[in-house]
């Protein structure tokens, strides 16, 4: 392969937008639901993780998400504080370029944690930083 085309696959890698969203649901009005079908509409490549596996808006879904074979530019995270510790160390290691942490899932604990892995954490609806409300997507 030629320099040009090792450096446009570079580029395409770096490039793309991948989210993987821990405690995804199939359950419409849920937030990790709408958190898939956000971030979907806006051009990301999305990967529902839930240990009960299934299907979720026409998505496998992974057990974990060290199961997902992509680089991931983003974690975001919707499980309660006291899981998503458990979490950490499987993010850690697939190493997303960030970390978000929506309302409800964070706590002194997790945050600390989460830094020590080094992950560059986000506090904020990961939603909204797509460009979306949840309001925008249908509950049903």
């Amino acid at each position: 392969m030629n320099m040009f085309m090792t450096n446009m696959m570079r580029g395409v890698a770096v490039d793309t937008k991948t989210v993987a969203v821990i405690g995804a649901s199939a359950d419409r009005s849920k937030f990790s639901n709408k958190a898939v079908r956000a971030h979907s509409q806006q051009g990301w490549d999305v990967f529902p993780v839930n240990p009960k596996g299934g299907e979720i808006e026409g998505r496998s879904v992974f057990a974990s998400v060290r199961d997902i074979d992509e680089p991931l530019k983003r974690v975001t995270l919707y499980v309660p504080p006291q899981i998503g510790i458990k979490m950490l160390p499987d993010i850690a290691a697939v190493q997303p370029e960030e970390l978000f942490l929506n309302p409800g899932t964070d706590s002194p604990e997790l945050l600390a944690e989460a830094e020590s892995l080094g992950l560059n954490v986000v506090q904020g609806c990961s939603i909204i930083d797509v460009g979306m409300s949840p309001a925008m997507l249908s509950d049903v």
